[in-house]
């Protein structure tokens, strides 16, 4: 089961889509165009954490843990100054969330502006989700079993066994299963 499936079923993309104006295609368009690079900064940061995954869980619980999905679907407005600092972590710059707001603009035929506010509610949810699944004894139905925070984040990525989604195999320009450095590149090209 794919990422935004999952977020659909526990109302993440209804609640983003609702505070956002948008209809619930259009979230799950910018939802399946943005994830992968959200995903593929959590990557980036199991890979250079001194304790690898155990580290990335750490992070998890840092950023706001489980209580981050909760935000997104409370029915008040979600405080997206919380899902800022999730994209500080994993993307480094402001620079790498516009170009990824860019490139999935093109993926999704969405305007940028709705993805750029999109990508902090989906960076929460995506958190938050990761987090509660870390966090539970019982792995949900969706998450593959003995996998523990690696696992998860192979399979939400599309591992080898998932074979990924199609955009997100768009977006991964040179095939090894994380779009955002290709994202990263493109960034570095395009400054003078």
């Amino acid at each position: 089961m794919q990422i935004t499936d999952i977020l659909a079923q526990m109302g993440g993309l209804q609640s983003m889509a609702r505070e956002l104006g948008v209809s619930e295609g259009q979230a799950a368009s910018g939802a399946e165009a943005l994830v992968p690079a959200i995903l593929g900064g959590f990557k980036r940061q199991a890979q250079s954490q001194p304790m690898g995954l155990e580290g990335l869980g750490g992070l998890l619980g840092q950023l706001g843990g489980g209580d981050l999905l909760d935000d997104v679907l409370a029915p008040r407005p979600t405080n997206v100054s919380r899902g800022n600092d999730v994209l500080g972590q994993i993307f480094g710059t402001k620079d790498v969330s516009r170009a990824v707001a860019q490139t999935a603009a093109s993926q999704s035929g969405l305007e940028p502006s709705l993805l750029k506010k999109m990508l902090p509610m989906l960076a929460m949810l995506v958190t938050g989700y990761m987090a509660k699944q870390q966090g539970s004894s019982a792995p949900a139905p969706s998450a593959p079993a003995g996998g523990g925070l690696g696992g998860l984040l192979g399979s939400l990525l599309g591992g080898k066994s998932g074979g990924g989604s199609g955009l997100a195999s768009m977006l991964d320009l040179n095939g090894d299963g994380n779009p955002l450095d290709d994202i990263l590149r493109l960034v570095g090209k395009t400054r003078p």
